[in-house]
Parts: C-alpha cells; sequence; structure tokens
C-alpha cells in the first residue's frame, strides 16, 4: 500500500509541477499585446495537436486497435459537443465569458488525458520505483506545453495570475487517480486504457479546432497566428520524439 500512495503522490506532484511551469510561462507574456497573446494561444494549440497527433493517438492504436481508438475519439468529441452547447449559458461562464469556456473545456480534456497518464506511472512503480519515477517525470516534462496551452485562454479573462496557475494545476489531480488505480490493480486492461486515450485525443482535438485557434484569429487576424501553430506544431514533435 505504501509503494500505490507513493506512486499517487509522485505522479501528482511531478504532473501539477509541470502543469503550473507551463502556466508561470505563458502568465509571463500577461502585459503583452494582442500578437504576442494570439502567438501564445496558437503555439499551445500547435504542440496540442501534436501530442494528439503524434504521442496519443498511435499509442491508442498501438495499444487497442484502430476501432477502439476511433470510438473513444468520437465519445470524446461528442462530451465537448455536448458541454460547449451547454456550458455558454452558466452564470460563471456569462461574467468571464468565451475565454473561461475554451480553458474549461480544455481543462476537462487534459483531465482526461491525465487520468491515464496516472495508470501508467501507477502501473510502472509495481514494476519498480525506477520505472515509476522515470515515467512520472517524462510525463511531468509532457504537461509543460498543456499547462500553458490551458493558462493562455484564462490570460485574456481577466482572472489573477495566482489564479490561473492554480485553475491548472487542478488538471493534474486526476493523475493521483489514475495512479492509485495503476498501482491497485497492477496490469490495467487495454482496451479500458485505449478509450481513455481516445476519449483525451477526441476531447483535445475538438478544443483545438473549435476554440484556441479561432480564438488566437480573434485576438490577430494577421499571419504571425498561423505561423505559431506550425512552430507549435514542430516544437510538439520534437517533445514528444524526445520524451
Amino acid at each position: 500500500m505504501e509503494r500505490i500512495t507513493t506512486a499517487a503522490l509522485i505522479g501528482t506532484v511531478v504532473c501539477g509541477m509541470g502543469t503550473g511551469a507551463g502556466a508561470v510561462i505563458a502568465t509571463g507574456f500577461r502585459k503583452s499585446n494582442n500578437i504576442v497573446m494570439s502567438s501564445i494561444m496558437s503555439i499551445a494549440a500547435g504542440l496540442m495537436l501534436a501530442v494528439v497527433a503524434f504521442d496519443l493517438i498511435p499509442e491508442a492504436i498501438l495499444m487497442g486497435g484502430l476501432n477502439i481508438t476511433l470510438f473513444g475519439i468520437l465519445f470524446g468529441v461528442a462530451f465537448v459537443t455536448i458541454l460547449d452547447i451547454f456550458l455558454p449559458h452558466t452564470k460563471v461562464l456569462k461574467k468571464y465569458g468565451r475565454h473561461v469556456k475554451t480553458a474549461l473545456l480544455l481543462g476537462i480534456g487534459l483531465a482526461a488525458h491525465n487520468f491515464p497518464e496516472g495508470l501508467a506511472i501507477g502501473s510502472g512503480f509495481m514494476g519498480g520505483q525506477s520505472l515509476g519515477i522515470e515515467l512520472a517525470l517524462v510525463i511531468g516534462l509532457h504537461d509543460i506545453p498543456e499547462g500553458a496551452a490551458v493558462a493562455a485562454p484564462l490570460m485574456q479573462s481577466g482572472l489573477g495570475r495566482i489564479k490561473i496557475i492554480l485553475l491548472t494545476v487542478l488538471t493534474a489531480l486526476p493523475t493521483a487517480v489514475g495512479a492509485l488505480a495503476g498501482g491497485i490493480l497492477g496490469n490495467i486492461s487495454k482496451i479500458f486504457i485505449t478509450l481513455c486515450l481516445g476519449f483525451a485525443a477526441g476531447t483535445m482535438l475538438y478544443i483545438v479546432c473549435g476554440e484556441l485557434i479561432p480564438e488566437s484569429k480573434d485576438l490577430f487576424k494577421g499571419i504571425f497566428s498561423t505561423i505559431s501553430t506550425i512552430i507549435g506544431v514542430i516544437l510538439g514533435l520534437i517533445i514528444t520524439s524526445a520524451f
């Protein structure tokens, strides 16, 4: 039981630090003009596209096959579509506007992504503490651009820097739940993990294409947002290849 608790604690701390670091980096540009803010959001969008295309989907297909992966993706898209229809009518989003909705949807997508990451950490610890720590560190590095992606739209909502960072770090909490489950169950069903990965990919695809990229274009309609998205994809490819 002690090893399981350690897995959950290390997984949460490392992933929380990763997302928090991303938020700190993004909020460092808070007082910049629309061109810079548009570029930050576009880079975040490109990074997320790269994570989905080069990491999540290939891993899901390798683990459980194309059909289950597609089902997970479609389920994720449908889930976020429903949220996108109803969220604008809530009091909080009426007060803070579209940017908070984008961040909230993205946070849900990252939470869905962090759960199977936690499963990997927990299962890794059951195979040996060094393996679990190695997985946690790699996943924590992956979470830095994801933290920036959540923080970027929140910066346009008027929330304070500390609140933005804290809200971003909250997306790492499902890592603890996943690590506990991974530690208790040991070898999780590959079908279940494939569905989780596909679901996370579907939610992120919807949010990037339907929220982040359009918002960056609204902030600045010039070529910088397009170039920044491409830069984000290239950076994401480098990160996913390196780790």
